[in-house]
């Protein structure tokens, strides 16, 4: 997990996205230009959120959310994404 300095306001949080499957569950080696985009990361940063809609989630929460979810930062050399908490689907 990563320690980031970007602090989302509001509702959002920050998530760095888990690395594309590179094998198949029975060892096949998947190829890099058809692996698909993982809609699962780590949280790594939350806002406060408000009296009407908490904060449910916490950093470390491993977590899903939708394909198109968020907007695409880099920060020192690395990829996240600033979503807003509404677009996860599921702590797992």
């Amino acid at each position: 997990m990563s320690t980031i300095a970007i602090k989302p306001l509001g509702n959002r949080i920050v998530v760095e996205p888990m690395d594309a499957e590179s094998k198949t569950e029975g060892g096949i080696f998947i190829p890099v230009n058809t692996q698909q985009k993982q809609a699962k990361g780590t949280v790594v940063a939350v806002a406060k959120g408000s009296e009407t809609n908490p904060m449910e989630l916490k950093v470390g929460d491993v977590v899903l959310y939708g394909k198109f979810a968020g907007t695409e930062i880099k920060h020192d050399g690395k990829n996240f994404l600033i979503m807003e908490q509404a677009d996860v689907l599921a702590i797992i």
